[in-house]
């Protein structure tokens, strides 16, 4: 899940690690497809796949098989990629809110599975609007303490267009708008700052607290959706005290 690290960090504690990087790898591969098609296959003059291609390095992805993603998005394989960004908004546990975000050949396919995984796992298909009014899309580039305080990353990358710095749990996070997101990594790389993440995401406005009944069946909805081919992301204003946080863990 995007948008959440608190979630994510209980999630990779849960999940079956080789399912889920088979799962992000397929998702790095279909980014690199779209914008090889997008843009062409020339990383110097597609700064998207360029993009794309350095996430997927990032996350350890074979060589050949981004090779083969590149070709095959810019129809040099004679294969036809076509895919279409679809948004879908639900209302989760105790009043949670979730953007699912997928990227699909199938339109229809996509709805229908979408919709099954949430109303079979306790959640809500919304009207469109009546969820996404609650988010901003934002730049977030993530990155763990280290031992560096909020000044020290406020001081390498203000300049750069950071907006805030917000205390994450066991990492910080720089929220900026999405056109500063290069020039922040490029601050951090020349102030010799490690980062784990740097996506446009959409953030929430305000975040709806869960106690751990609603936690776990969050995390039931959340798993549900992510396991969905097409689902690329799920935003959430979800979120959960250290408490709740440590019940699920020991679990």
């Amino acid at each position: 899940m995007s948008g959440h690290s608190k979630w994510a960090t209980t999630k990779h504690k849960k999940a079956v690690i080789d399912a889920k990087r088979a799962k992000s790898f397929a998702k790095l591969i279909k980014n690199i497809e779209v914008a090889a098609r997008m843009g062409g296959p020339d990383l110097a003059g597609n700064p998207g796949l360029e993009l794309a291609v350095t996430k997927a390095k990032k996350t350890s992805v074979p060589n050949d098989n981004i090779d083969r993603a590149i070709k095959r998005g810019a129809g040099l394989t004679g294969e036809v990629v076509d895919y279409t960004e679809i948004m879908y908004e639900a209302r989760g546990p105790q009043g949670s809110a979730l953007l699912i975000e997928c990227l699909t050949d199938n339109k229809n396919r996509a709805a229908s599975e979408v919709r099954l995984a949430i109303s079979r796992n306790g959640g809500t298909i919304a009207d469109p609007g009546s969820v996404s009014y609650l988010f901003t899309r934002k730049g977030v580039v993530s990155l763990p303490k280290n031992g560096l305080s909020e000044d020290d990353i406020l001081m390498a990358v203000l300049e750069a267009g950071a907006e805030e710095v917000k205390d994450s749990g066991e990492n910080w996070e720089i929220h900026s708008e999405p056109g500063d997101l290069q020039a922040i990594r490029d601050a951090l790389t020349e102030a010799g700052i490690e980062y784990e993440s740097d996506e446009a995401e959409f953030v929430p406005s305000m975040e709806v607290q869960l106690d751990l009944d609603g936690a776990k069946k969050f995390m039931k909805l959340v798993d549900a959706l992510e396991d969905l081919d097409d689902v690329q992301n799920v935003y959430t204003n979800a979120d959960m005290s250290e408490d709740v946080q440590a019940a699920l863990d020991a679990e």
